[in-house]
Protein backbone atom coordinates (compact mmCIF):
# COMPACT_ATOMS: atom_id res chain seq x y z
CA UNK A 1 0.00 0.00 0.00
CA UNK A 2 1.48 3.60 -1.21
CA UNK A 3 1.41 5.96 1.78
CA UNK A 4 2.17 9.00 0.27
CA UNK A 5 -1.47 9.36 -1.91
CA UNK A 6 -2.81 8.86 1.58
CA UNK A 7 -1.09 11.29 3.20
CA UNK A 8 -2.27 13.73 0.35
CA UNK A 9 -5.56 12.97 0.22
CA UNK A 10 -6.37 12.75 3.93
CA UNK A 11 -4.55 16.01 4.68
CA UNK A 12 -6.48 17.94 2.58
CA UNK A 13 -9.96 16.00 3.10
CA UNK A 14 -9.57 17.35 6.60
CA UNK A 15 -9.90 20.42 5.68
CA UNK A 16 -12.69 19.87 2.36
CA UNK A 17 -15.39 18.23 5.62
CA UNK A 18 -14.67 20.85 7.99
CA UNK A 19 -15.47 23.44 4.97
CA UNK A 20 -18.64 21.14 3.66
CA UNK A 21 -20.04 20.68 7.05
CA UNK A 22 -19.64 24.48 8.34
CA UNK A 23 -21.70 24.89 5.16
CA UNK A 24 -24.79 22.68 5.59
CA UNK A 25 -24.33 24.76 9.41
CA UNK A 26 -24.88 27.83 8.01
CA UNK A 27 -27.89 26.98 6.04
CA UNK A 28 -29.49 25.80 9.13
CA UNK A 29 -28.89 28.88 10.93
CA UNK A 30 -25.65 27.89 12.91
CA UNK A 31 -23.03 30.39 12.92
CA UNK A 32 -19.64 30.72 14.94
CA UNK A 33 -21.05 34.30 15.47
CA UNK A 34 -24.89 33.83 15.52
CA UNK A 35 -27.50 30.89 16.72
CA UNK A 36 -30.63 31.93 14.35
CA UNK A 37 -34.12 31.25 15.99
CA UNK A 38 -36.23 28.37 14.50
CA UNK A 39 -40.08 28.65 14.83
CA UNK A 40 -42.64 25.99 14.61
CA UNK A 41 -44.82 26.90 11.89
CA UNK A 42 -47.41 23.89 11.27
CA UNK A 43 -45.57 20.83 10.06
CA UNK A 44 -42.47 23.42 8.88
CA UNK A 45 -39.81 24.90 10.87
CA UNK A 46 -39.07 28.28 9.86
CA UNK A 47 -35.19 29.31 10.49
CA UNK A 48 -34.96 33.05 9.26
CA UNK A 49 -36.53 33.07 5.89
CA UNK A 50 -35.81 29.65 5.18
CA UNK A 51 -38.18 26.64 5.31
CA UNK A 52 -37.53 23.15 6.77
CA UNK A 53 -39.17 19.75 7.38
CA UNK A 54 -40.27 19.74 11.32
CA UNK A 55 -38.73 16.52 12.09
CA UNK A 56 -35.16 18.38 11.92
CA UNK A 57 -36.40 20.64 14.78
CA UNK A 58 -35.06 18.25 17.74
CA UNK A 59 -31.90 16.95 16.04
CA UNK A 60 -31.12 21.35 15.47
CA UNK A 61 -31.58 21.94 18.69
CA UNK A 62 -29.78 19.12 19.84
CA UNK A 63 -26.68 20.62 17.48
CA UNK A 64 -27.41 23.86 19.34
CA UNK A 65 -27.47 22.02 22.86
CA UNK A 66 -24.21 20.73 21.69
CA UNK A 67 -22.25 24.25 20.19
CA UNK A 68 -23.39 25.97 22.99
CA UNK A 69 -21.76 23.24 25.57
CA UNK A 70 -18.84 22.69 23.09
CA UNK A 71 -18.87 25.50 20.97
CA UNK A 72 -19.05 25.93 17.28
CA UNK A 73 -15.22 24.84 15.87
CA UNK A 74 -15.38 22.11 18.21
CA UNK A 75 -18.60 20.48 16.99
CA UNK A 76 -17.92 21.54 13.13
CA UNK A 77 -14.72 19.42 13.94
CA UNK A 78 -16.26 16.03 15.25
CA UNK A 79 -18.86 16.29 12.57
CA UNK A 80 -16.21 16.91 9.90
CA UNK A 81 -14.49 13.85 11.19
CA UNK A 82 -17.54 11.64 11.61
CA UNK A 83 -18.11 11.71 7.72
CA UNK A 84 -15.02 11.57 6.52
CA UNK A 85 -14.97 8.46 8.97
CA UNK A 86 -18.40 7.38 7.79
CA UNK A 87 -17.35 7.58 4.28
CA UNK A 88 -14.25 5.82 4.74
CA UNK A 89 -15.78 2.99 6.06
CA UNK A 90 -19.03 2.58 3.64
CA UNK A 91 -15.99 2.90 0.92
CA UNK A 92 -13.89 -0.29 2.54
CA UNK A 93 -17.18 -1.93 3.03
CA UNK A 94 -18.46 -1.76 -0.84
CA UNK A 95 -15.41 -3.22 -2.59
CA UNK A 96 -14.65 -5.78 0.21
CA UNK A 97 -18.42 -7.23 -0.10
CA UNK A 98 -19.46 -6.14 3.36
CA UNK A 99 -23.07 -4.89 2.22
CA UNK A 100 -25.67 -7.33 2.43
CA UNK A 101 -27.22 -5.90 -0.70
CA UNK A 102 -24.09 -6.34 -2.61
CA UNK A 103 -24.29 -2.98 -4.40
CA UNK A 104 -21.44 0.17 -4.70
CA UNK A 105 -23.01 2.71 -3.01
CA UNK A 106 -20.14 5.55 -3.71
CA UNK A 107 -18.69 4.56 -6.87
CA UNK A 108 -19.92 2.37 -10.33
CA UNK A 109 -17.73 -0.77 -10.58
CA UNK A 110 -17.38 -0.22 -14.14
CA UNK A 111 -15.96 3.40 -13.70
CA UNK A 112 -18.95 5.71 -13.94
CA UNK A 113 -20.02 9.12 -12.63
CA UNK A 114 -23.68 7.72 -10.98
CA UNK A 115 -23.22 5.21 -7.89
CA UNK A 116 -24.14 2.23 -8.36
CA UNK A 117 -26.73 2.14 -5.97
CA UNK A 118 -28.50 4.63 -7.63
CA UNK A 119 -29.49 2.35 -10.72
CA UNK A 120 -31.25 -0.03 -8.28
CA UNK A 121 -32.95 2.87 -6.41
CA UNK A 122 -36.53 1.18 -7.10
CA UNK A 123 -35.03 -2.20 -5.72
CA UNK A 124 -32.74 -1.38 -3.00
CA UNK A 125 -33.99 -2.48 0.49
CA UNK A 126 -32.45 -0.69 3.55
CA UNK A 127 -34.50 -0.21 7.41
CA UNK A 128 -35.43 2.71 7.37
CA UNK A 129 -35.53 4.06 3.40
CA UNK A 130 -38.67 5.57 2.56
CA UNK A 131 -39.24 3.02 -0.56
CA UNK A 132 -42.22 5.44 -1.91
CA UNK A 133 -40.24 8.26 -2.03
CA UNK A 134 -37.00 6.59 -3.27
CA UNK A 135 -39.28 5.75 -6.08
CA UNK A 136 -41.04 8.82 -6.61
CA UNK A 137 -37.79 10.69 -6.97
CA UNK A 138 -36.73 8.58 -9.48
CA UNK A 139 -39.47 8.72 -11.76
CA UNK A 140 -39.60 12.18 -11.74
CA UNK A 141 -35.93 12.32 -13.07
CA UNK A 142 -33.51 15.38 -12.29
CA UNK A 143 -33.29 14.64 -8.51
CA UNK A 144 -30.89 12.32 -8.56
CA UNK A 145 -28.89 14.69 -5.59
CA UNK A 146 -31.76 14.30 -3.43
CA UNK A 147 -32.06 10.47 -4.01
CA UNK A 148 -28.85 9.68 -3.51
CA UNK A 149 -29.15 11.77 -0.33
CA UNK A 150 -32.11 9.64 0.61
CA UNK A 151 -30.69 6.14 0.26
CA UNK A 152 -26.99 7.32 1.73
CA UNK A 153 -28.81 8.29 5.07
CA UNK A 154 -30.55 4.92 5.21
CA UNK A 155 -27.77 2.95 4.40
CA UNK A 156 -25.59 5.15 7.50
CA UNK A 157 -29.20 4.35 9.78
CA UNK A 158 -28.71 0.39 8.51
CA UNK A 159 -25.02 0.37 9.45
CA UNK A 160 -25.88 1.56 13.39
CA UNK A 161 -27.03 -1.73 14.16
CA UNK A 162 -23.89 -3.11 13.44
CA UNK A 163 -21.36 -0.37 14.32
CA UNK A 164 -23.57 2.36 16.25
CA UNK A 165 -20.23 3.69 17.05
CA UNK A 166 -19.65 4.74 14.03
CA UNK A 167 -23.20 5.19 12.45
CA UNK A 168 -26.01 7.20 13.56
CA UNK A 169 -29.54 5.95 13.77
CA UNK A 170 -32.61 7.61 11.65
CA UNK A 171 -32.67 10.73 13.87
CA UNK A 172 -28.99 11.29 14.84
CA UNK A 173 -27.77 14.85 14.25
CA UNK A 174 -25.11 14.38 12.16
CA UNK A 175 -27.31 13.87 9.51
CA UNK A 176 -28.04 17.77 9.14
CA UNK A 177 -24.67 17.99 8.63
CA UNK A 178 -24.10 15.58 5.74
CA UNK A 179 -22.08 17.83 2.81
CA UNK A 180 -24.45 18.65 0.17
CA UNK A 181 -23.67 18.47 -4.01
CA UNK A 182 -22.34 14.82 -3.25
CA UNK A 183 -22.55 13.55 -7.02
CA UNK A 184 -21.04 16.86 -8.28
CA UNK A 185 -17.26 15.75 -9.82
CA UNK A 186 -15.59 18.01 -6.63
CA UNK A 187 -17.70 16.61 -4.30
CA UNK A 188 -15.71 14.87 -1.24
CA UNK A 189 -16.95 11.27 -2.39
CA UNK A 190 -15.79 11.96 -5.83
CA UNK A 191 -12.50 12.87 -4.32
CA UNK A 192 -12.22 9.50 -1.80
CA UNK A 193 -13.02 7.21 -4.52
CA UNK A 194 -10.59 9.02 -7.58
CA UNK A 195 -7.57 9.96 -5.33
CA UNK A 196 -7.12 6.71 -3.37
CA UNK A 197 -6.84 3.59 -5.92
CA UNK A 198 -9.02 0.68 -5.23
CA UNK A 199 -6.63 -1.42 -4.20
CA UNK A 200 -5.60 0.12 -1.36
CA UNK A 201 -9.04 -0.26 -0.01
CA UNK A 202 -8.49 -4.54 0.46
CA UNK A 203 -5.60 -3.79 3.48
CA UNK A 204 -7.55 -2.69 6.33
CA UNK A 205 -4.68 -0.98 7.56
CA UNK A 206 -5.50 1.97 4.79
CA UNK A 207 -8.10 3.03 7.57
CA UNK A 208 -5.77 3.82 10.70
CA UNK A 209 -3.30 5.22 8.30
CA UNK A 210 -5.85 7.43 7.05
CA UNK A 211 -7.05 8.52 10.56
CA UNK A 212 -3.00 9.59 11.28
CA UNK A 213 -2.83 11.36 8.22
CA UNK A 214 -6.17 12.89 8.55
CA UNK A 215 -5.08 14.45 12.26
CA UNK A 216 -1.24 14.77 11.57
CA UNK A 217 -1.95 18.71 10.52
CA UNK A 218 -3.42 19.06 13.91
CA UNK A 219 -0.58 17.18 15.67
CA UNK A 220 1.80 18.98 14.16
CA UNK A 221 0.12 22.57 15.02
CA UNK A 222 0.15 21.36 19.04
CA UNK A 223 3.10 19.35 19.54
CA UNK A 224 5.80 22.19 21.35
CA UNK A 225 2.26 23.17 23.00
CA UNK A 226 0.20 23.31 26.23
CA UNK A 227 -1.91 20.72 24.67
CA UNK A 228 -5.85 21.29 25.28
CA UNK A 229 -8.35 18.41 26.34
CA UNK A 230 -9.78 18.48 22.54
CA UNK A 231 -6.36 18.16 21.42
CA UNK A 232 -5.13 15.27 23.21
CA UNK A 233 -6.15 12.52 20.88
CA UNK A 234 -4.48 14.39 17.98
CA UNK A 235 -1.39 14.67 19.83
CA UNK A 236 -1.45 11.00 21.33
CA UNK A 237 -3.53 8.62 19.54
CA UNK A 238 -1.27 7.02 16.79
CA UNK A 239 -1.85 4.39 14.11
CA UNK A 240 -0.06 0.93 14.96
CA UNK A 241 0.94 -0.98 11.91
CA UNK A 242 0.06 -4.41 11.67
CA UNK A 243 4.19 -5.18 11.72
CA UNK A 244 4.60 -3.30 15.27
CA UNK A 245 1.58 -4.82 16.52
CA UNK A 246 3.24 -8.63 15.71
CA UNK A 247 6.84 -7.51 16.85
CA UNK A 248 5.14 -6.55 20.45
CA UNK A 249 2.90 -9.58 20.91
CA UNK A 250 5.77 -11.79 19.81
CA UNK A 251 8.61 -10.89 21.89
CA UNK A 252 6.38 -10.37 24.91
CA UNK A 253 3.46 -13.19 24.72
CA UNK A 254 5.31 -15.30 22.34
CA UNK A 255 8.92 -14.87 24.21
CA UNK A 256 6.38 -15.99 27.66
CA UNK A 257 5.43 -18.71 26.05
CA UNK A 258 8.84 -20.32 24.11
CA UNK A 259 10.52 -19.72 27.08
CA UNK A 260 8.23 -22.22 29.20
CA UNK A 261 8.02 -24.22 26.68
CA UNK A 262 10.99 -25.57 24.95
CA UNK A 263 10.16 -27.50 22.67
CA UNK A 264 7.45 -25.72 21.30
CA UNK A 265 7.87 -25.42 17.48
CA UNK A 266 6.08 -21.62 17.96
CA UNK A 267 8.96 -19.71 17.23
CA UNK A 268 8.73 -20.69 13.50
CA UNK A 269 5.72 -19.07 13.13
CA UNK A 270 7.05 -15.78 14.56
CA UNK A 271 9.06 -14.06 12.05
CA UNK A 272 9.07 -11.07 14.06
CA UNK A 273 10.46 -12.70 17.18
CA UNK A 274 13.94 -12.02 18.63
CA UNK A 275 15.92 -15.07 18.93
CA UNK A 276 19.11 -13.66 20.29
CA UNK A 277 21.28 -10.77 21.05
CA UNK A 278 24.13 -10.13 17.94
CA UNK A 279 28.02 -10.42 18.53
CA UNK A 280 27.92 -6.88 19.67
CA UNK A 281 25.69 -7.22 22.47
CA UNK A 282 22.63 -5.64 20.89
CA UNK A 283 19.80 -7.04 19.46
CA UNK A 284 19.02 -7.76 15.74
CA UNK A 285 15.59 -6.26 14.53
CA UNK A 286 13.61 -7.85 12.18
CA UNK A 287 13.45 -5.19 8.80
CA UNK A 288 9.85 -3.35 8.90
CA UNK A 289 7.59 -4.33 5.76
CA UNK A 290 8.95 -2.12 2.62
CA UNK A 291 5.80 0.44 2.69
CA UNK A 292 6.84 2.10 5.91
Amino acid sequence: MKLTPLKKYARKARHDFAGAVAAQARLLGLTPDRIEEATRRGDVLLVGARIFPIDIARPRQRLVERIARDGFAHVMDEMAYTWFNRLAAIRFMELNGYLDHGLRVLSHPDGRDEPEILRHAHAVTLPGLDQQRAIQLKLEGGQDEELFRLILLAQCSALHQAVPELFGGALDESALLLPANLLHSDSVIRCLVEEIEEDAWRDIEIIGWLYQFYVSERKDEVMGTKVASEDIPAATQLFTPDWIVKFLVQNSLGALWTASHASSQLRRKMPFYVLAESSSGSIELPPPPSHI
